[in-house]
């Protein structure tokens, strides 16, 4: 199969690509990559080549089979209608946004440019359309600092809330959501599904703690582990790398390590956040993730960002960064009071860094590699 990249990283120019990679003869889609071979296995859909907060790249391949299964079983979830791209076409989950609407026979919606509330608002509102004297249900896809940002912008605007609650359902994924921001999306009558899953996994697979039909979750010495048919082929070139992230079982069944800490009750999953995420701060083993989930149930902290620093006293400590003005000591205490409470003495953050505008990767995510890195040259 031939792999050949978009005329450009319009949605419009990659919807094109998608349209001939999932439903017609080809080539495959190769998207965010660079130095990228000209023919990939046969049934490869789209190659996605990306780095997340690590730094590390990597280039997933995703066949037609697994990007088709993630999107009817979807759709067997939560509906099917018009959808709406508000997410980077170039990322796994706009690339599922534009697959559920191929699949469904729909035009998607596409917000262009930079994200706003406004344009947003306008492009949802748009959106909505009628078939045989019955609204068609519309979706969309966001990160939990979208979601913050129009439930910020809703407040003034009527037409952002409105926007909000035209949706049937609203995806949202790539890192934790906040409960008080879940909790404001309820009261505004925004329905939310909070999704888990990966590029490795061709998106969100397991929503609201539930996994997809045909998805199985698996706890393995603490690590999160998943299987079923929206599995991707592996990484591109990387047979060793491949092996190691996705291991058979004397059973013959292929996993996915997530490196994610998780607990499952009763079908249900919970993320409790990175195996790797964890300091050891005066000999006790901290996790970062249940601190920044304390931290961010404070009122004021609902998109901060907490990252590890060296600390003279104790080897490793915590920084909390937050967007916004005011009293850092005073945003400290409060800090270090519900974490202590919550988590323990050892967890508390030495610190609180204040910046107007959060650093963010072009998927929306925080991108955390270069606060750590601003932290350590003494800026953040």
């Amino acid at each position: 199969m031939r792999l050949a990249a978009p005329s450009s990283s319009d949605a419009r120019d990659v919807l094109r690509a998608l349209r001939a990679a999932v439903f017609g003869a080809g080539p495959a889609v190769a998207l965010g990559g660079a130095d990228l071979p000209d023919e990939v296995p046969p049934g490869t859909a789209v190659v996605v080549t990306t780095s997340g907060s690590t730094g590390v790249p990597k280039s997933v391949a995703l066949s037609r089979n697994a990007l088709l299964a993630s999107a009817f079983a979807t759709s067997a979830r939560i509906g099917e209608g018009a959808w709406l791209l508000a997410v980077p076409a170039t990322y796994v989950a706009g690339v599922q946004v534009l697959v559920r609407a191929l699949a469904a026979e729909r035009e998607p919606g596409v917000l262009a440019g930079s994200f706003r509330p406004d344009a947003f608002a306008a492009a949802a509102l748009g959106l909505v359309s009628h078939e045989n004297g019955a609204r068609v249900p519309t979706y969309t896809s966001l990160v939990p600092a979208q979601l913050q940002r129009l439930l910020d912008a809703a407040d003034e605007d009527p037409q952002v809330a409105e926007a909000l609650r035209s949706f049937e359902r609203i995806l949202v994924g790539g890192q934790a959501l906040p409960p008080a921001t879940r909790e404001r999306a309820a009261g505004l009558g925004a329905r939310i599904v909070r999704t888990y899953g990966s590029t490795e996994t061709s998106g969100g697979c397991v929503y609201d703690g539930v996994p997809l039909d045909g998805v199985e979750v698996a706890i393995v010495d603490g690590e999160v582990r998943l299987t079923g048919p929206t599995l991707a082929d592996g990484y591109l070139g990387e047979p060793a790398r491949t092996a190691e992230i996705f291991p058979t079982d004397a059973a013959g069944v292929r996993w996915y390590r997530t490196g994610d800490a998780g607990e499952l009750t009763d079908g249900v999953l919970r993320v409790t956040g990175r195996l790797d995420n964890v300091i050891v701060s005066g000999g006790v083993n901290v996790s970062l993730d249940r601190v920044e989930a304390v931290v961010r149930g404070i009122p004021g902290l609902e998109t901060a960002v907490v990252v590890p620093v060296e600390d003279a006293t104790w080897g490793q400590g915590s920084a909390v960064v937050a967007v916004g003005a005011g009293p850092a000591d005073a945003l400290l205490r409060r800090v270090r009071d519900a974490v202590g409470l919550e988590v323990g003495r050892p967890a508390r953050p030495s610190r609180v860094v204040l910046v107007e505008e959060m650093p963010v990767l072009s998927s929306g995510k925080p991108d955390r590699a270069l606060l750590r890195r601003r932290l350590a040259a003494g800026a953040a």
